[in-house]
């Protein structure tokens, strides 16, 4: 299950905003710094239309969408890479995590304290990247360390890598540069991976906006960088539309100009940032949505059903979602052409209909 972890400055929407995700009041919303202690997590279905469709057809009796699970994470401040408010704590909860959301603040309620009391959206993820920076570095020269106290024994040469891939992060770190920005070779990346580095997650922006301008029309995306997601979000208005019937929500969104849910945003920000697609199976007992990296292929596709499956896998029936729809499940798809059949080396693509045909 993709898990993002939400993180910020304290006060500057967090637990807003994953209360209305999540549709819950789990999450202690006052303020005030530190209202959030232990981790808050909360599972959403991934909204999905092309699920109902499919098992019009296939007369379905079960409906399984996929899942994001989002973990609201006490808010971190200047000096937590040092322990700072808790801080050692709460960066190791975001070790856990496969993306980061960061929300920084852009909304002027005068009623809720700012931590520095300045609304600056971009000083706030500046002061969190560079804690998250830090908090890296301090891990990857420990690391370091002990590899090169290792590599002045006889046996040094198995451990050439290993250095080098640490001397690059730690040069990177200096720069005050997330990992994630790195260049590393295929024999380097395994040790990267090892490290569980903040710096080389994933990570969307969250700016929280005022409700009188839920698109964030007075934001300059480019203060985040070139090539980041920034999801502008009103938290406040997230909420209020959490509260309300779906035909209600939908009413207000329109009222408002708005084509899209904050979760719906977030949760494509996330498959964005992680690469990931989805492909469905749809049968009698049930049609459900599975989600893989792109560039997954056949074999692996169908292990995520059952781990037996990578091993006995033969071929696959493969169509898109609307073929499925249109010509009426498979005896229709097979019958007008729109069906084919993928070996093993057939790399699932988003929207996928799949039936995979294992040995048992």
């Amino acid at each position: 299950m993709l898990s993002i972890g939400i993180v910020g400055l304290p006060n500057v929407g967090k637990s807003t905003l994953f209360n209305a995700l999540t549709k819950s009041k789990q999450a202690d919303a006052q303020n005030y710094p530190f209202c959030t202690i232990e981790p808050n997590i909360g599972v959403v279905e991934v909204p999905d239309d092309r699920l109902s469709r499919l098992a019009a057809v296939s007369k379905s009796k079960k409906i399984v969408p996929t899942a994001i699970e989002f973990v609201d994470i006490a808010g971190l401040v200047k000096g937590a890479s040092e322990g700072e408010g808790l801080g050692n704590t709460f960066l190791s909860h975001i070790r856990e995590v496969n993306a980061i959301a960061q929300v920084v603040r852009a909304f002027t309620d005068p009623n809720v304290t700012h931590v520095h009391n300045n609304v600056d959206p971009k000083n706030d993820s500046d002061i969190i990247n560079l804690e998250l920076v830090l908090a890296d570095w301090q891990t990857v020269n420990k690391r370091l360390e002990k590899t090169e106290k290792a590599a002045k024994g006889a046996n040094a040469k198995p451990l050439e890598t290993e250095r080098t891939a640490l001397q690059k992060l730690s040069a990177l770190l200096e720069q005050g540069k997330p990992a994630r920005e790195g260049s590393f070779t295929e024999d380097e990346m395994p040790l990267v991976r090892e490290l569980c580095l903040l710096t080389l997650k994933p990570m969307m922006y969250i700016v929280n906006v005022d409700e009188s301008d839920p698109t964030a029309r007075s934001i300059d995306r480019s203060l985040f960088g070139a090539n980041t997601h920034v999801v502008p979000i009103s938290a406040k208005l997230e909420a209020e539309l959490a509260d309300l019937s779906p035909e209600d929500a939908e009413n207000y969104m329109k009222d408002l100009g708005i084509t899209k849910t904050g979760l719906d945003k977030i949760i494509l920000a996330g498959y964005e940032l992680l690469n990931l697609v989805t492909f469905l199976t749809s049968g009698e007992p049930e049609t459900r949505a599975w989600t893989v990296t792109r560039g997954t292929k056949g074999p692996q596709a169908a292990g995520v059903i059952h781990t037996d499956f990578i091993k006995g896998y033969i071929k696959a029936d493969v169509t898109k979602w609307q073929d499925f729809v249109v010509c009426n499940g498979w005896n229709g798809v097979k019958e007008q052409g729109k069906m084919r059949l993928e070996g093993k080396e057939y790399i699932v693509e988003d929207g996928d209909v799949v039936y995979f045909h294992v040995a048992t």
